[in-house]
């Protein structure tokens, strides 16, 4: 068994996450008191959904600065698999934060139709939420990009909430705009219950994904990965690989398999064998993570996809490697027959003449 960690990170990215959630943090604060200010010039209640989100951000800009300075913490005794999956909980903490916003922003906007609202100073109100919807577009495409390039779910799920609050401001925007055209201010309240119901689509979307990591759902994208840099980095002797396993811990991936070598290897030959592998896949992915294989031999089963060549216990000819595909890789022992390419038919002896 061998077990391969890559250093794809280091303190350098720790503090490009934290900056960016502590940028996050400043500037959904200041966005929230410039909606704020606008709500109370013009008593929409559109806009006040608008800063009802903006509190959401503030605070899960807040938590995910406590997620990331946990999360980045190295594995110990008590948390052999580091502290990762902490990022996975402030997303599904950010997924119901903002559903509940949503339910307020509804109770709101009732209140609002059935009392009459009396709306003013729209232009102004108008003006100021386009300027914080368009920072919150620039914040949310920072913090998306930066959470990809550095794998932390955490800043992308914190990204995707401000990108739904940026067309949540475009809806309000554009409700208020047709409040002015026609001098109907029912339309303000209904345009806060749309964005109530995107809100509330976007938060159940975020706190499925992040439940699905947590139970480490199979991420069939990792393992597409995985599967070509298998086969781009495999040599002779690395006959099959099946009882793949893989699962994210924020920036670290942790993988798991069992790799077919001849039965002839030694185990130093076959720990020196995989343990390179190992590497190769590692410095061709961009993961932060850790590969253990664990080593099964062929038992002369697969000899005719096997192109170990001189192989001295070789029962029968090889004849073709088909490739690795996914339900193989995830599968377990009984795949290894329905691999074997089958021998044609024997010809039918012709039947003698009478």
């Amino acid at each position: 068994m061998q077990v391969v960690t890559t250093a794809a990170s280091g303190p350098s990215d720790e503090w490009v996450l934290r900056r960016a959630s502590i940028v996050s943090l400043a500037v959904a604060t200041v966005l929230l008191a410039i909606k704020y200010a606008a709500y109370q010039m013009t008593g929409s209640a559109a806009i006040l959904s608008d800063a009802l989100e903006s509190i959401a951000n503030v605070v899960a800009a807040l938590f995910a600065v406590g997620v990331l300075l946990f999360a980045g913490r190295p594995a110990d005794r008590n948390h052999p698999y580091g502290h990762g999956k902490m990022e996975f909980f402030s997303a599904v903490f950010e997924g119901g934060l903002i559903a509940f916003a949503a339910i307020l922003i509804v109770w709101k906007a009732v209140q609002d139709l059935l009392a009459a609202p009396q709306l003013r100073s729209l232009e102004v109100g108008i003006a100021l939420t386009v300027v914080a919807g368009l920072v919150n577009a620039a914040l949310g495409w920072f913090l998306v990009t930066t959470g990809r390039r550095l794998h932390s779910i955490t800043l992308v799920a914190d990204g995707k909430h401000v990108l739904a609050d940026f067309w949540t401001t475009v809806g309000v925007v554009v409700g208020l705009g047709l409040v002015r055209l026609t001098g109907l201010p029912w339309l303000d309240p209904v345009t806060a219950i749309v964005v109530a119901v995107n809100l509330a689509v976007t938060g159940a979307r975020l706190v499925r994904r992040a439940a699905g990591a947590l139970l480490d759902e199979e991420d069939t994208g990792l393992l597409t990965q995985l599967l070509d840099a298998f086969e781009r980095c495999r040599r002779p002797g690395l006959i099959r690989v099946h009882r793949l396993r893989a699962r994210r811990a924020g920036r670290f991936t942790h993988v798991d398999g069992h790799l077919i070598v001849p039965e002839y290897w030694t185990v130093e030959q076959a720990h020196e064998a995989t343990d390179a592998f190992a590497t190769r896949i590692l410095e061709a992915l961009p993961i932060d993570g850790e590969i253990i294989f664990h080593e099964d031999p062929c038992r002369r089963a697969l000899c005719s996809i096997c192109d170990v060549d001189g192989c001295p216990v070789r029962v029968e000819p090889f004849v073709a490697r088909p490739p690795l595909t996914l339900d193989e890789v995830v599968s377990g022992d009984e795949t290894w027959q329905s691999m074997r390419p089958q021998p044609p038919p024997a010809e039918r002896p012709m039947p003698a003449a009478s």
